[in-house]
C-alpha cells in the first residue's frame, strides 16, 4: 500500500491498528530527530517521547491530498516540538538518579502503550513493561512533591524556581528568601499554581503537564511563559515596595 493510500484509508476509517502501523513505519524519523538534539541537557528517552507524541499528532493531522510527502511534513513538525521544549521549559527539580531513571522509563512506556492500544496506559501495564513494581512506578511518577522555591534540591546545583526568575538585577538577590517567591506564587490562579506544581515540583514535561491538566502542550507553553513573567513582575514590585 502506497503512502497516499495508507493515509487516505486511515482518514476514512480512523482504525487504531492502521494508525499504529503508520506510526511504526515512520518511527525512525522520531528516533533520528531525538538523537539530533542529544547533549543539550535532556535525556534521549525524554526527547524520543516528545518526538513520538509529535509523530502521533502529525499522523492525525496529515492530509495526503495536499500533495506533500509525509516525511517532508513531519520532519519540521517534530523538530519544532523539540525546539519548543528546549525554549519553553527548564528542568528545575533534579531527582535522585534511580528515581529519575524509573520516571523516564515509565513515561516512555506510557507513550508506547498508548500508541499500541489507542488508550492511556494503566499503572499496572507500565510497571509490567519496565519490570518495576506498581508502587515504585507511582512513587517515581509523583516524585518532586512540593515546589522548591528558595534553594537547590542538590548541593551545588541551581535548581530552584527562584534561580529561574532571577535575572541578574541587584534587587533579585533577595529571591533566595523564600517568602518573596511564595508570596508571588499566591497571586497566581488555581490553574497557574497547578501548572507550576506539575512542571517545577514534579518536573514533568510540558506534554505530560498538558495531559494531566486536560489541555494542549501549546497552551501549557504559553501559560508557562506568562506565569514566569508574572512572577518576575510581582516579585520586583514586592521588593520595590519593601
Amino acid at each position: 500500500m502506497t503512502e497516499n493510500e495508507l493515509f487516505a484509508k486511515y482518514r476514512e476509517t480512523r482504525d487504531v491498528k492502521l494508525r499504529n502501523e503508520i506510526v511504526e513505519r515512520y518511527y525512525y524519523v522520531a528516533e533520528i530527530l531525538a538523537k539530533k538534539f542529544v547533549g543539550r541537557g535532556v535525556e534521549y528517552d525524554d526527547l524520543l517521547q516528545i518526538a513520538s507524541l509529535a509523530l502521533m499528532k502529525g499522523v492525525e493531522r496529515f492530509d495526503e491530498s495536499k500533495g506533500v510527502r509525509f516525511t517532508t511534513y513531519i520532519t519540521p513538525t517534530i523538530a519544532g516540538e523539540i525546539k519548543n521544549y528546549f525554549r519553553d521549559s527548564s528542568r528545575l527539580v533534579h531527582l535522585p538518579r534511580r528515581v529519575a531513571e524509573v520516571k523516564s522509563a515509565a513515561r516512555q512506556a506510557a507513550a508506547d502503550i498508548a500508541a499500541e492500544t489507542g488508550r492511556p496506559a494503566s499503572v499496572g501495564e507500565i510497571a509490567s513493561r519496565i519490570g518495576e513494581s506498581e508502587e515504585t512506578v507511582i512513587r517515581a511518577m509523583e516524585a518532586g512533591g512540593v515546589v522548591s522555591l528558595d534553594k537547590p534540591v542538590k548541593e551545588g546545583e541551581t535548581a530552584s524556581l527562584a534561580d529561574l526568575l532571577a535575572d541578574g538585577e541587584e534587587a533579585y538577590e533577595r529571591l533566595e528568601e523564600r517568602d518573596e517567591v511564595a508570596s508571588a506564587i499566591e497571586t497566581l490562579s488555581d490553574d497557574e499554581k497547578k501548572m507550576v506544581s506539575l512542571r517545577f515540583g514534579e518536573a514533568l514535561s510540558q506534554s505530560e503537564t498538558a495531559r494531566r491538566m486536560g489541555v494542549s502542550q501549546m497552551y501549557i507553553s504559553r501559560m508557562e511563559r506568562k506565569v514566569l513573567q508574572k512572577l518576575k513582575e510581582n516579585i520586583k514590585k514586592s521588593i520595590a515596595e519593601g
